[in-house]
């Protein structure tokens, strides 16, 4: 890769050892990723000031590369924010209209925190939407909406669940393509 660095924003659970976007931090020669919470870890707020220190952090063009949750941080951040963002990968985005399986906040305690409602603007910068067609968290057509309202290239991946752990992800060499693809 070039001058940019790669930003990694994780979803709700941070960074997971086996996770993806953990093992391509690992093989990236600049990278950053977004530590977790230690205190009010579904404060949205406190996760775009997370966001933002980071950021502090890089010079030069940054590609942000986010899962889940980390999605619509991005979305949130970029709303917010005028730095220049070369570009993002947008992997498996949740949809805050639909009702999450046992084990997720619910939409409640979301719009407490101030996750909705969600930016519907197109993003300030190119963005590709990676999705799935079995993912337990959105469906394909909430996904198309967002990639619509956002800007976003489209990309799907077929049935690969939510693209972590739990739907059998580690190693996921799509995204480099897609980061050089950002990149270009």
């Amino acid at each position: 890769m070039s001058e940019t660095t790669v930003l990694i924003i994780p979803g709700l659970r941070d960074e997971v050892p086996d996770h993806w976007q953990t093992l391509l931090a690992k093989k990236l020669e600049r990278v950053r990723s977004v530590p977790p919470l230690e205190d009010n870890k579904l404060s949205l707020v406190a996760r775009l000031e997370a966001i933002q220190r980071e950021l502090d952090q890089i010079d030069g063009p940054v590609i942000i590369v986010a899962h889940s949750a980390g999605v619509l941080m991005t979305v949130h951040w970029a709303a917010l924010n005028q730095r220049p963002i070369k570009g993002a990968l947008l992997v498996a985005p949740p949809d805050l209209e639909a009702e999450w399986p046992p084990g997720y906040p619910t939409a409640q305690t979301l719009k407490a925190n101030g996750w909705i409602p969600l930016p519907r603007e197109p993003l300030p910068f190119p963005s590709i939407l990676a999705v799935s067609s079995n993912d337990p968290l959105c469906s394909l057509q909430a996904a198309g909406q967002m990639a619509e309202d956002w800007g976003s290239q489209r990309v799907d991946l077929g049935a690969v669940g939510h693209l972590n752990p739990a739907a059998g992800f580690g190693e996921w060499p799509e995204a480099n393509a897609l980061i050089n693809q950002l990149d270009g």
